[in-house]
């Protein structure tokens, strides 16, 4: 069965047949969609040497500190320069390792001219102990720029160990981390921070402490194309992150339908079909690599969470793995698409009939749109079947 689109699809495709030029509007969201996939989002990491740093910029990228392209981590910092960590699936987005601040020398309106203060979308500033006045005058320095900034405590589950370990008959994680939080909170209101925010963090634990609420929080203050490059650039370790992958691929499926009818439209022969196989193949890979389903993703989950990756890619069972997508395979589906895209263009002809050429022929409109969603959503499951065995 396919699926329906829904009321806002209807509205946008209405919007867009409604300029008077279809064609016009199926070239400008083309040209949309590409520059979505080339968005740059620069994250910005700091904060005093041995903070955890470098554990925080292999997290966000989904990395452990073993695997191949890692930040190298349990070093003494020398370096005076940023460094960029390029994220090992999405080139766009590159999270930076700052020089460490803290020393007696350093001065923040100075710093943030030496690492090129303008190239970063947003900063998070790390501290594994006590906030001192070199982050606030950072911070402060920061927020005179017009960029936004995140405190982050980091290991807090050495924190919690200790208290553990020590006072076990005592040992209450909820009230050792709101001691840690109000800590935190007194340093930076006694250093001049009005309204300190501050997330508690282990990198090591994506899932727990305020590693969801800061993911939530930074995804929340993106304008909308950097909120979609930072969704996708997500580690794959939880459901909730899946389905917002899922939710934000979505979106662009009528736009990439829409897209493949108006090519119908041009009296080439073949070109439509050649088109339609190339828009399925590139964002069906898109959509695999995104969740994690492909040869390098999977090997290093196996490795994160000590499992065959055999056992891994036991439990994909709709979806081929990215390196498989071809045009053959493609066109084996196309075969089994003709009911739901008919179902598709005739829920779109009911809205705007005068559509009716553009959807004729091969129905591109509704094979590309049919055929996306059912992918994405088969795809989506698979990738929580993996992520339920990794974790198991």
């Amino acid at each position: 069965m396919a699926e329906k689109l829904s009321q806002e699809e209807l509205k946008e495709l209405k919007a867009a047949y409604e300029t008077g030029n279809l064609t016009g509007a199926a070239a400008k969201l083309q040209e949309e969609l590409e520059s979505l996939e080339k968005i740059p989002l620069d994250i910005a990491i700091t904060g005093e040497s041995g903070s955890g740093k470098s554990s925080f910029v292999n997290a966000i990228r989904g990395l452990g500190d073993e695997d191949e392209g890692a930040a190298k981590t349990g070093e003494v910092e020398t370096t005076k320069y940023p460094k960029a960590y390029p994220h090992p699936l999405l080139p766009n987005v590159t999270v930076w390792d700052l020089p460490g601040i803290g020393t007696p020398s350093f001065q923040a309106d100075k710093y943030l001219k030496q690492v090129n203060f303008s190239r970063y979308d947003f900063f998070i500033i790390i501290a594994s102990e006590r906030f001192t006045s070199h982050h606030i005058t950072l911070a402060r320095e920061i927020h005179k720029m017009g960029k936004r900034f995140y405190y982050v405590r980091s290991k807090v589950d050495a924190d919690l160990y200790a208290a553990q370990t020590r006072r076990p008959s005592t040992y209450n994680e909820v009230r050792i981390l709101q001691g840690i939080r109000d800590n935190c909170i007194k340093n930076l209101r006694d250093a001049g921070e009005v309204s300190p925010r501050v997330f508690l963090i282990c990198s090591w634990n994506w899932d727990k402490y305020d590693f969801p609420l800061l993911q939530e929080t930074l995804e929340n203050e993106l304008d909308d194309q950097k909120r979609h490059a930072f969704i996708l650039a997500l580690p794959n370790i939880s459901a909730k992150i899946l389905e917002k992958k899922k939710a934000e691929l979505k979106k662009h499926i009528w736009k990439l339908a829409l897209v493949s009818g108006a090519i119908s439209l041009i009296p080439i022969p073949g070109l439509s079909f050649t088109s339609d196989l190339e828009i399925l193949m590139v964002n069906m890979k898109r959509y695999l690599t995104a969740f994690g389903l492909d040869d390098n993703s999977l090997t290093r989950l196996a490795r994160q969470v000590g499992k065959p990756v055999a056992e891994l890619k036991s439990v994909i069972k709709a979806v081929p793995m990215a390196n498989s997508i071809s045009k053959e395979w493609v066109v084996s589906l196309l075969s089994k698409s003709a009911c739901g895209a008919v179902m598709i263009a005739e829920e779109a002809l009911d809205l705007i009939p005068v559509v009716g050429s553009l959807l004729s022929g091969g129905v591109s409109f509704g094979t590309t749109y049919y055929m996306l969603n059912s992918f994405l959503n088969d795809a989506a499951k698979d990738a929580q079947n993996v992520l339920a065995k990794a974790l198991s």
